[in-house]
């Protein structure tokens, strides 16, 4: 447990300098991150036995950054589609093609690089407050959640949320999962309320919709982290690296993060936030 505290708190604090500067440095460090998880998730596929065509989403991954700065994220989707196109006649081609290594190989096209962008794009918010809130949103309401989820759940036990996919999860963790996520998102709406000035507040959610925040954004961590064990478990995976001790791998500490980055850029969107 104490390692796993103390890796714990050397991840917050390089999120927080990473936060602080921001932009094109949140930007950087984000894309390593994502880097290591595309890499952790293409190793799992191929445990498994699959053979992933993995070069196209990695130059689409390369590709994305310059891209979105220089003509805007409509460039996204025919990046994606592009990029689906490529690795379904590198695979149709093969000798033995399988429809299974088609899925597999854009797999984590869709789970990590296009999450993962989400947080790329909210790292170039204008203004910097409206940036940190944000983000803040994106990494507080998962962790928080997971957070009290594996305390509680572990502590009071009782009947298994989804134990064909993941044995150890409860519905006692589950919902106080959900409570750690709404009181994330709570703690960030009151600082922001502490913090910024009216032009600020202008630009971020209101009262109920950091609780909407927070709600949704609970349930799609937790079906992120569900999503990320039903892929270990096909793969016959415990972890899907041993990158930081007590933690995981990269992707074990990302998976809720990443859904919870597509809700985030889907609000960013609709109030049209610094886009």
């Amino acid at each position: 447990m104490a390692q796993r505290v103390a890796t714990a708190a050397v991840l917050i604090v390089f999120l927080i300098v990473m936060m602080y500067f921001g932009g094109v440095v949140m930007g950087i460090g984000a894309m390593v991150c994502l880097c290591f998880a595309m890499h952790e998730e293409y190793h799992a596929l191929s445990v498994a036995g699959h053979r992933p065509v993995a070069w196209p989403t990695w130059v689409a991954t390369a590709a994305c950054v310059p891209l979105v700065a220089a003509w805007g994220i409509g460039t996204v989707i025919p990046l994606l589609a592009m990029t689906c196109l490529i690795t379904t006649i590198c695979v149709v081609f093969r000798d033995e093609p399988k429809l299974e290594d088609a899925v597999m190989s854009v797999l984590p096209l869709f789970t990590v690089m296009l999450p993962g962008m989400c947080i790329v794009v909210m790292a170039q918010v204008q203004p910097k407050a409206v940036q940190v809130v944000l983000l803040s949103l994106t990494f507080a309401v998962p962790v928080l959640g997971d957070t009290l989820a594996f305390f509680v759940g572990s502590r009071v036990r009782g009947p298994k949320l989804c134990p064909a996919v993941s044995p150890n999860k409860t519905i006692s963790g589950a919902i106080a999962g959900l409570a750690g996520s709404l009181l994330a998102a709570a703690v960030v709406g009151l600082a922001s309320l502490l913090f910024c000035d009216a032009a600020t507040l202008a630009q971020l959610p209101s009262w109920w919709q950091y609780a909407l925040i927070g709600l949704i954004g609970g349930v799609a961590g937790q079906m992120g982290d569900l999503f990320a064990s039903l892929v270990k478990r096909h793969c016959g995976l415990k972890d899907f690296s041993s990158l930081f001790p007590g933690h995981g791998g990269m992707l074990d500490r990302l998976d809720s993060i990443l859904f919870m980055a597509v809700v985030m850029f889907s609000f960013l969107l609709l109030r049209g936030a610094g886009i």
